[in-house]
Formats: structure tokens, sequence, C-alpha cells
């Protein structure tokens, strides 16, 4: 297998450099303020460069917008043997919130970003479209693991829930962080936050979809 090529490389470079650069510029004067042109100068690129690598500035500020929507769909499809949907995500949950990761906004200075996002309608809905294009490609990975089998609405509805588990971990995370508290003492309250989650959801939801041990 070949590693990167040059070319490659350095287009990877230039599209990180210059996401790196917006995300500078829109926290420091806003994401309103802050123009396509603005960004590409302060790159020292060409406004065609910076639309050849996003197509919009909510793309530059959300520039890992791909991975978070596949998140959910991900953690599901590779559970273990004997586990379910909802345990899996649970334990994935579980996971980024002991390792301090940014994944799930456990970052000191996220509420930087935050105040970003609430400053910006283009932003917050973007965010909302993110949450339900992810809700979306779970059900669909339910869906075509259930083959059919029992109501058709299982799927969506089990897709729905855990997307809310997903959303209301991530937005706790988020008023903690700008309430003032640091990452590590948020990732402490946010792991009780999640076993009382567990608690409350019932036993069809917790078993639906268990993949058959080995």
């Amino acid at each position: 297998m070949t590693g990167e090529g040059l070319r490659e490389r350095k287009k990877r470079q230039t599209r990180q450099h210059i996401s790196d650069v917006a995300t500078g510029l829109f926290l420091e004067h806003g994401f309103v303020t802050v123009t396509i042109a603005d960004i590409a100068s302060a790159a020292e690129v060409s406004v065609n460069t910076v639309y050849n690598y996003f197509g919009s500035k909510e793309d530059l500020f959300l520039d890992r917008e791909d991975d978070a929507v596949q998140w959910l769909a991900s953690v599901v499809r590779g559970r273990r043997a004997g586990e379910s949907p909802a345990a899996a995500v649970l334990r994935a949950l579980r996971a980024e919130v002991v390792a301090v990761s940014p994944r799930v906004g456990l970052i000191d200075g996220y509420e930087r970003f935050m105040r970003v996002i609430e400053e910006s309608q283009a932003l917050r809905s973007r965010v909302f479209d993110m949450r339900r294009r992810a809700t979306d490609l779970l059900a669909d990975v339910l869906t075509e693991e259930a083959e059919g089998e029992g109501s058709a609405l299982l799927p969506a509805l089990v897709a729905g829930q855990l997307g809310w588990v997903q959303a209301h971990v991530v937005e706790y995370i988020q008023r903690e962080l700008v309430a003032g508290r640091t990452a590590v003492e948020t990732s402490r309250s946010a792991l009780v936050l999640l076993d009382e989650i567990e608690g409350l959801l019932g036993d069809r939801l917790l078993t639906y979809g268990t993949r058959p041990a080995l």
C-alpha cells in the first residue's frame, strides 16, 4: 500500500491551514462579521482557493462535519458480539468522556466555539441538521440489520432515542463549560449523567438489536 503522495499531503495541509485561520478569525471577530475574502487574505491564498476546499463559511467552521454525522452509525456498525446498539453508544460516549475528548466538546476554551454558534442562526441551523442526518444514518443502519423483522417503526424510534442521548450529553457538556467549569470537572459530572440516563432507558431499548454472541 502506498503512502500519502506529495500532492495529497500539500492539499491536506492547505485545507487545514485555511480552516485553522478561519477558526481563529471567527473566534476573534464573530462568524457573521468575517468574510471569505478576510479568510483568504489572512491565509495568504485566493478566494477561489478557499472555495476549492470549502463551499461556505459554515463548512469552514464545521470542518469535521462528516465525522460528526457518521459517528453514531459507525459506533453501532462496529458494536461487539452480544452488544446492543444502545449499549454500544453508551459505552462509546463513556469512553469519549473518560478520555476528555474534543469529540464531545471536552476541551478547555470550547465555550468560545459555542458562543460563535449561538451568535449565528446559520450555524445553529447547520448543527440541528447535522443531528438530524446523524439520526437518519443510524436509522438506516438499524433498518438494514432488522431485515424486515418486527415493526418498521422500531429502527427509527431507537435511532431517535440514541440520537437524543448523544445530543443531551453534548449539550450538557457545553452548558457546563460555558458556566466556567473545566473540561476535567465536566468529564466527571458527565459520567454521572450517563449513568442516570442509562437508568432511565427501558429494557426494550437497551436490548434492541443485540448482536448475536459468537
